[in-house]
């Protein structure tokens, strides 16, 4: 605990599994409305929409999860430098 109050530890690497999972949700469910919608762009675009946000949620939670990981290596190095 003391940790995550001193800012020893981050947080928020643990939060990003979590957003990911709610985002794929949302994108399925927009996918979903857009393919049975009566202003909708269809059957494709709906799919489109649920593999393009599928894709884009994945390379925005990875590319997060990247930077988390080098200040990690930065602090690694950092600690054995002292």
């Amino acid at each position: 605990m003391k940790d995550i109050f001193f800012f020893d530890s981050m947080l928020t690497p643990k939060i990003i599994t979590f957003v990911y999972w709610l985002i794929l949700i949302g994108t399925l469910i927009s996918g979903v409305t857009t393919m049975f919608a009566q202003y909708g762009g269809g059957f494709i675009s709906g799919l489109a929409i649920i593999v393009g946000g599928a894709i884009g949620a994945r390379i925005w939670c990875e590319l997060l999860i990247v930077l988390f990981k080098i200040h990690e290596n930065l602090q690694k190095i950092a600690n054995k430098s002292e």
